[in-house]
């Protein structure tokens, strides 16, 4: 193996692999979890529309469960189940298939342990957590909304993302895909089934996601037990701290990474709340709007998180870099053009939402400084999965805490302080937005991505 550190600046080793065919690789694992982001973007563009439906008030509602929605899919897919492919991907790289084969035990008791603590917070207790960032009436809206999203969702959730996780640690990707595509064309159908000819309104849609994961889980955990992942996995194992830990190091951070991107969503809406109800959900179509480029990212991060951690596993950190830039830079020109398209015609896209006129004159107003920065979005995410499958969290970290201090901390100062109101807090979204890829960017180099 060349040794990079003795060549000249800018010099590539005989043996360096071709930017292109690092591009084909990516492609390849990364066409099928597109078609599904696809998918799912489409489905939760509907639940979107769908939950505008209900009236002004269920839209508030859907909005204030946002981010803990997508706190558990961001958890159970691309954190933990992040980190169950980066472990069970570097196993795998260093030739090691009884331990791959024994991680899938412990990443199960992970998920189930996970969706237990969803299911006991926000559908034991839907009122109280939500109310305390909304306010009572979006509360009362969200509560049986939260009781079937959680209480009967969040457990097959955890489950069917964290046994597609362990397909994509086997390079496995088109077969994940295959099991959580008629997951996600089937939600949209049930949702509307649910929601307005069986009559449960906004509480449809909490059913129709929890009944679609049940379904996925199942099917997910037939495949993966026939040796879909390329390996039949043993369950009746010792469990074991070490294991555990090949997980939980990468996992955990990446748990709370999206925990602290939620709780930027979080304590914006809970400033927004002073501006009223319209303001609350017309934020909600812009974050639903923002978070949806994390699906689009992890159609080339699950990849890059596979790719790189079989790279890092055979101790090839040259090609584990450049494995991550190239990402990346796709990555950031998906992402950039969604953004640009949202940021020309934020109108346009409010109005596919809502008819109400208040609240699609403050969506966008937030789209047209938020779409903008869409770019930066995926560049973060694409190299936040990278770093991932190498096990190097520390700038991610750090991109994280500048991403809510401006978004919360910076929005704050220029609502209230420079006066600038609902532009403010919406300014400071796409400021903290942009600073995440920037930071995330800074920590793939050299210096920090290499054997130690």
């Amino acid at each position: 193996m060349t040794d990079t550190r003795a060549l000249p600046a800018g010099t590539l080793p005989a043996d360096a692999v071709p930017a292109t065919e690092i591009a084909r690789r990516i492609g390849k694992l990364a066409g099928p979890t597109a078609l599904i982001a696809v998918l799912q973007a489409a489905a939760q563009l509907i639940e979107t529309w769908l939950a505008a439906r209900q009236g002004t008030a269920a839209l508030a509602g859907w909005a204030v469960v946002l981010p803990f929605a997508l706190l558990l899919q961001q958890m159970s897919t691309g954190a933990m189940g992040g980190g169950v492919v980066a472990a069970i991907a570097r196993a795998l790289g260093a030739g090691k298939r009884d331990d791959a084969s024994a991680l899938v035990a412990h990443a199960l008791w992970i998920a189930v342990v996970a969706g237990l603590a969803f299911a006991v917070v926000l559908a034991g207790f839907p009122r109280a957590v939500l109310g305390a960032v909304a306010g009572a009436t979006a509360a009362e809206a969200a509560a049986t909304y939260a009781i079937w999203l959680f209480g009967a969702g969040a457990i097959p959730a955890w489950l069917a993302n964290t046994l597609a996780s362990v397909l994509r640690g086997g390079g496995r990707h088109a077969l994940a895909a295959r099991v959580l595509a008629l997951m996600w064309v089937a939600f949209p159908v049930l949702s509307w089934l649910l929601a307005e000819p069986a009559g449960m309104g906004l509480a449809g849609i909490g059913a129709a996601l929890a009944a679609v994961s049940w379904a996925a889980a199942l099917a997910m955990a037939v495949v993966v037990a026939r040796g879909g992942a390329g390996f039949v996995p043993v369950l009746r194992v010792r469990l074991s701290r070490p294991l555990f830990a090949r997980i939980l190091s990468v996992g955990l951070v990446a748990c709370a990474l999206a925990s602290v991107a939620n709780l930027t969503t979080i304590l914006v809406t809970a400033q927004l709340r002073h501006h009223g109800t319209a303001a609350v959900a017309a934020y909600g179509i812009s974050a639903r709007l923002e978070f949806l480029m994390i699906p689009l990212a992890f159609g080339v991060g699950s990849a890059l998180t596979a790719l790189v951690g079989r790279a890092v596993g055979a101790g090839d950190w040259h090609t584990a870099r450049r494995t991550a830039w190239v990402g990346a830079l796709l990555a950031l020109a998906i992402a950039g053009s969604a953004g640009a398209a949202v940021g020309l015609a934020p109108v346009r896209f409010a109005s596919l939402f809502t008819h109400d006129p208040e609240v699609i004159a403050i969506a966008a107003r937030a789209l047209s400084w938020v779409g903008p920065a869409f770019g930066g979005f995926g560049l973060g995410m694409a190299l936040y999965f990278a770093s991932m499958g190498a096990g190097r969290m520390r700038w991610p970290v750090a991109a994280g805490l500048c991403r809510i201090a401006l978004a919360a901390g910076g929005g704050w100062l220029l609502a209230n302080v420079f006066g600038m109101g609902l532009d403010g807090h919406f300014l400071g979204v796409a400021l903290g937005i942009s600073a995440y890829g920037v930071v995330t960017a800074l920590g793939v180099r050299q210096g920090e991505w290499s054997a130690r």
